[in-house]
């Protein structure tokens, strides 16, 4: 079993750098941006 599974983790390898290098690497969400509080002169 210990064979197969070495086998099934090499074809996921392979099949994952074969689609990034046709669809490009795998994006990462974009972080949202934190809101930062500004003092509005006019409530003095």
């Amino acid at each position: 079993m210990d064979y197969i599974d070495t086998i099934l983790d090499q074809l996921k390898e392979w099949a994952r750098k074969i689609t990034d290098a046709l669809l490009g690497p795998e994006t990462a969400p974009e972080p949202e941006p934190i809101p930062v509080p500004v003092r509005d002169r006019a409530s003095f």
